[in-house]
């Protein structure tokens, strides 16, 4: 019985990681890699990502 329950909570918590861990790694590329794909050119969050780059120590240029 205990078993059963576990596994169920378990298995709830493995996709909220999942989508943790896809989000993470998509601010990650949007942060340090994005150059104008995901923006669409936006010159505001270009230089939010830019400046956010800098921030962590990222040498872009």
């Amino acid at each position: 019985m205990h078993t059963h329950l576990l596994s169920g909570a378990l298995a709830g918590m493995s996709w909220r990681i999942a989508l943790v861990a896809a989000a993470a790694l998509f601010a990650v590329y949007a942060v340090l890699f994005e150059q104008g794909a995901l923006t669409g050119g936006s010159p505001l969050l270009h230089e939010v990502f830019h400046d956010a780059r800098h921030l962590l120590g990222v040498p872009c240029h």
